[in-house]
């Protein structure tokens, strides 16, 4: 039995790591188009503001360790970029090299994850602009606040990602602006739990913009527009 898993990282690895005990004998590949198969997303706010001090501290598996304990095979750098289902094949694209190649599947377990939303404001493709999802993207943030380059810092998103980036900005001491659509904190929970996060983030000194969004170079305040 051939079981191939598109993408890694807590999907893709969990799922490889579940079918290996399900199946010992089963040929079992991973593809992942990123450097990292297995690591804590949600650790990379704090790997940014210093608490997680190691960066290996983000790893939770390598395609070694994955090989070694759970016998899978890990492909990092593949990009798989179509899928025959009737004859039930993959195309796949080593990024390393360039080259192109075919395989077949038994089983095929889908776990690509996501791309962060980024508003369509003026300057969103500037250098100074990230995104918080992989450990690149951590790594370019982590290596401006080092070297002394953020003095200032604006946050897009009150949600828990949004929420931690703020919190360790604020901790590397950068003055940090939150901006959020909605009129609360984490929508998605109910407000009289965001109202104590609000109070939360005025004791720490971050400048909460609610029922704000980002246009072009300023922001739009939605309560009076």
């Amino acid at each position: 039995m051939r079981i191939l898993i598109v993408g890694g990282v807590a999907g893709g690895a969990s799922a490889a790591a579940r079918a290996r005990r399900l199946n010992e004998d089963a040929e079992i590949i991973i593809f992942e188009r990123g450097k990292y198969v297995s690591f804590a997303n949600c650790g990379l706010p704090y790997y940014a503001g210093g608490v997680i001090e190691k960066r290996d501290d983000l790893l939770v598996q390598t395609p070694e360790k994955l090989r070694k304990r759970f016998n899978i095979d890990v492909r990092i750098e593949h990009l798989v970029e179509s899928i025959d289902r009737e004859k039930k094949q993959i195309k796949v694209k080593d990024l390393a090299s360039g080259k192109e190649y075919f395989e077949e599947y038994d089983y095929l377990i889908l776990s690509p994850g996501a791309e962060p939303i980024v508003p369509p404001f003026e300057g969103a493709d500037l250098d100074c602009v990230h995104t918080v999802r992989t450990i690149p993207d951590i790594d370019a943030i982590k290596s401006k606040i080092d070297a002394n380059e953020v003095k200032k810092a604006v946050v897009i998103g009150a949600g828990f990602i949004g929420l931690e980036m703020a919190e360790n900005f604020r901790e590397r001491g950068i003055e940090t602006h939150l901006v959020e659509k909605m009129d609360q904190v984490m929508p998605p929970f109910d407000k009289d739990v965001a109202v104590i996060l609000h109070r939360e983030i005025g004791r720490n000194d971050i400048r909460l913009h609610l029922s704000e969004e980002v246009i072009n170079n300023g922001k739009k305040d939605l309560k009076t527009n």
